[in-house]
């Protein structure tokens, strides 16, 4: 007996080395599995929802396409030069302060834009007297405001829908994924939940993809607007002023246009 306890002291030793060896080798050969079958590429990610998913992707790249298309737009038509051209101010001035109505007139509509605009509602209250143009105007740069207002709000639409969107992907995995779990009656591991759960989430990382910049862009151009729009009104009111001179001196009428032929 205590010739061989040597030996069955090194065989339970060896037992006890391999026992955590074969216990630690199945998990290990579980997730090497499960890590080649579960998608691994961005697309296989983007696809994996199946049809569900993939519409909602679509929708989403519809959207981020219009708010790219937007975003675009606005970056050429909200600038300066197009909102309160230069020249327009000064011409109709000098026009207003040699007593030429009709001058000024036509050199806000050769140059339409949406100083012009408010120029010329003020210029066709010039019947009214001051009172009626500063009115005017003032109701022609709000009807404009609103105007560019509305071509912006778009991006703060599709920044609000995206999310949505994107949530209702999420929601739509999740009950795919416990439906799944309800069907194999518990037999589903937490392997199979978590793959159904992050396949959800893909919906949601796009529509904050899409949401996140087109409300930045949106407050960017919101900002913009608001100080077009303030300084075209500022460059109505001094191009006015020889009529609101005028008005202060008591003469309510209209100046008279010239003759256009010379005098007899």
């Amino acid at each position: 007996m205590i010739r061989f306890l040597p030996a069955k002291r090194s065989a339970y030793s060896l037992f006890f080395f391999l026992l955590p060896v074969t216990t630690f080798a199945q998990p290990v050969a579980a997730k090497k599995e499960a890590t080649t079958s579960a998608p691994d590429g961005f697309l296989d990610i983007l696809f994996s929802g199946g049809w569900v998913g993939l519409s909602i992707i679509l929708a989403l790249c519809a959207l981020s396409l219009t708010a790219a298309y937007l975003v675009f737009e606005h970056l050429m038509t909200l600038r300066r030069k197009d909102v309160v051209p230069d020249g327009i101010s000064d011409a109709v001035q000098q026009a207003l302060r040699s007593g030429q109505l009709a001058a000024a007139e036509k050199i806000c509509v050769d140059r339409p834009s949406f100083l012009s605009f408010v120029l010329l509602n003020g210029l066709s209250e010039v019947d009214g007297g001051w009172n009626s143009v500063e009115k005017a105007m003032e109701e022609a740069a709000a009807e404009q405001a609103a105007r560019l207002f509305r071509r912006i709000e778009y991006l703060s639409v599709i920044g609000n829908i995206a999310p949505m969107v994107g949530l209702l992907g999420t929601v739509t995995g999740m009950i795919f994924a416990f439906q799944q779990v309800a069907a194999t009656d518990g037999a589903a591991g937490a392997g199979d939940l978590a793959e159904g759960i992050y396949q959800a989430l893909v919906t949601t990382v796009g529509g904050l993809l899409v949401a996140i910049p087109s409300l930045g862009a949106f407050a960017i151009f919101r900002n913009r607007v608001d100080q077009l729009v303030a300084e075209a009104a500022f460059v109505a009111q001094s191009a006015m002023k020889p009529l609101k001179r005028r008005a202060r001196r008591g003469s309510s009428s209209p100046p008279a246009a010239p003759p256009r032929g010379g005098t007899k």
